[in-house]
């Protein structure tokens, strides 16, 4: 976790950044960026609430590694798996 105070503006950017392990350093446009729901409600998050949502999200460390390239050749052998089946079923 950063050395920053939780808010839900910088929670969304560690996110963005990376820190959550879940995703990779690179942006995320939201139609309602995290946060809003609760503040346009009238009911902000309190900073105890905050802190806790901030440990949690951001307690995984980033993934190192190739996961995305093998994910991608499964899902490719899972297809021509679907293909041979489906002719063979036909015969």
């Amino acid at each position: 976790m950063t050395a920053h105070p939780p808010t839900a503006d910088r929670m969304r950017h560690d996110i963005s950044r990376g820190l959550s392990g879940d995703k990779v350093n690179h942006p995320d446009p939201a139609a309602a960026p995290l946060g809003t729901d609760d503040e346009a409600a009238g009911h902000p998050p309190s900073s105890d609430e905050l802190r806790i949502a901030a440990a949690t999200a951001l307690s995984t460390p980033p993934k190192k590694g190739t996961s995305g390239v093998v994910s991608f050749y499964v899902a490719i052998l899972i297809a021509i798996a679907v293909v041979v089946l489906g002719v063979l079923t036909l015969r």
